[in-house]
């Protein structure tokens, strides 16, 4: 693995874990940490060792948001020549399932960065909140859009205007997490569920990650179809024929990832 300034990287039985590692700033996310959160879940994803990828916090706290001092100078011309969201765009091609577990501030970018995540598992007392109203501008990590989708269009309102802090039984309630758990159990509860997919086989996790994404984006039927063709395209895989011998043989299958 490539070696990390603001991150910390580990790989334990087929789960690639993603630490943010600025605890005094309570993980708050400067563009250098952004960039390394990309690098590590890209060379996860082509890591044939990893089958899940888990990005948590160290600290009290899972990210408070933008480093606001970084920012607070630039010009709509720098952030345009940045392009620093260019960065945030490349989760969307990580193929594996990624599950966040977070704790104590989920703010701004930390609440996007937990959105981009397929699966949540969060503390009891975690908050989720978009505050950058409160600063005159918005979330620009895509904040208004995949909470919009999940919640809704006026409860994305409601909360984005007000910033809010949404507890986790509210975001529990709203399907913006999976799962609430007690905080010394947090990663302990997150790898459970982690490896649980990790021993799935690999190529159909994928294909359903991809499809169920596509009915975010799809009409019924144009997202019925690409389901179609993942179904297909399944029956080409080891994995298919070794899941339905040990069905009809009555054993746990042995999934190989091909």
């Amino acid at each position: 693995m490539t070696a990390f300034t603001f991150i910390e990287v580990t790989i334990d039985s087929g789960i690639g874990n993603i630490y943010l590692n600025r605890p005094r700033q309570y993980n708050s996310l400067n563009r250098a940490m952004v960039r390394e959160i990309m690098q590590a879940m890209e060379q996860f994803d082509r890591d044939n060792h990893v089958q899940v990828i888990v990005i948590a916090g160290h600290g009290k706290a899972f990210s408070s948001g933008a480093d606001i001092d970084e920012m607070a100078a630039d010009s709509t011309v720098r952030l345009e020549l940045l392009n620093q969201f260019a960065d945030w765009d490349r989760i969307a091609q990580i193929k594996k399932p990624i599950i966040g577990s977070v704790k104590g501030f989920v703010f701004g970018g930390g609440f996007e960065l937990a959105l981009c995540c397929d699966l949540l598992v969060a503390a009891e007392g975690t908050e989720f909140s978009f505050p950058e109203i409160n600063l005159g501008v918005m979330p620009g990590a895509g904040g208004t859009q995949r909470l919009t989708k999940l919640v809704g269009r006026t409860k994305a309102l409601e909360w984005i205007w007000s910033a809010a802090r949404i507890t986790a039984d509210e975001a529990l309630t709203h399907g913006i997490i999976n799962k609430i758990v007690q905080p010394e159990l947090l990663i302990e509860e997150t790898h459970k569920l982690a490896t649980m997919l990790a021993h799935k086989p690999a190529l159909a996790v994928r294909l359903i990650k991809e499809a169920v994404n596509k009915a975010v984006d799809y009409t019924l039927y144009e997202g019925m179809q690409f389901e179609r063709k993942n179904f297909y395209l399944l029956f080409s895989s080891e994995d298919q024929k070794e899941g339905m011998q040990a069905f009809a043989e009555k054993r746990q299958p042995n999934f190989k990832g091909r």
